[in-house]
C-alpha cells in the first residue's frame, strides 16, 4: 500500500517508520523460521521505510531553509 507521506506530520512520519521498523523486524523473524508465506512484504515494507525516511529529510531541510 503506498501512502504519501508527505503530507504527514514529522510526529506521525515518526511514529509510521517505528511501525515500519517493527513491522520488519517480524517479518524477518518469520522468514528465518521459516513462517512467512509472502516474503515479498520484506521488500515492500523496506521501501516504505525509505519513503519516511526521505520525507523525514524533506521536511528537515524546508525548515533549515525558513
Amino acid at each position: 500500500m503506498k501512502t504519501n507521506y508527505n503530507n504527514m506530520s514529522v510526529k506521525e512520519l515518526q511514529a509510521e517508520e517505528t511501525k515500519l521498523r517493527s513491522e520488519l523486524f517480524n517479518l524477518s523473524f518469520q522468514h528465518k523460521v521459516n513462517q512467512l508465506q509472502d516474503t515479498s512484504r520484506i521488500k515492500i515494507v523496506k521501501r516504505n521505510i525509505a519513503r519516511v525516511k526521505t520525507a523525514l529529510r524533506q521536511k528537515e531541510i524546508a525548515g533549515a531553509k525558513e
